[in-house]
């Protein structure tokens, strides 16, 4: 159908980033496997410690790197544990969704390519459908 003109509710800005449920928990994880750590024999404690370092640097990175994606009339933030940097508009060249089948289950990825730089942002960082977030990307973007 027809696209509705543009009204002054279409936002301008946006930010996305990981839900805090999925922050609390993997700091709930991070929690029980230092918990198991403590009880378990030196193998399992080097098992539950390393799980528990990884869950610590993602729920490091959540509170950190926020927000994961921002995006402005002129250009989007960028902020990764590789990549942090601001984007303008014209760096883009191609914005799109990536999907892949895997044992039945669709994940689907936000690819932002700047030439150089490859982001790669999947619906746990972006908190959010990557379709919807690069549906409000173009809304930002070409109503600038």
């Amino acid at each position: 159908g027809m696209e509705p003109a543009v009204t002054p509710t279409t936002p301008s800005t946006g930010r996305w980033f990981p839900r805090p449920v999925e922050t609390a928990a993997a700091a709930g994880g991070a929690l029980v496997a230092l918990a198991l750590a403590l009880v378990a024999d030196p193998a399992g404690r080097v098992l539950f410690g390393v799980a528990a370092v990884g869950l610590l640097l993602v729920v490091a990175a959540d509170l950190l790197l926020r927000p994961r994606l921002a995006a402005d009339p002129t250009g989007v933030q960028v902020r990764t544990m590789a990549v942090r940097r601001r984007l303008p508009w014209s760096a883009l060249q191609r914005v799109d969704v990536d999907e892949r089948t895997r044992y039945g289950l669709v994940s689907r990825t936000l690819e932002l390519d700047a030439g150089d730089t490859l982001v790669v942002l999947g619906r746990r960082a972006l908190g959010d459908d990557p379709r919807d977030v690069a549906d409000a990307l173009a809304r930002i973007r070409y109503t600038a």
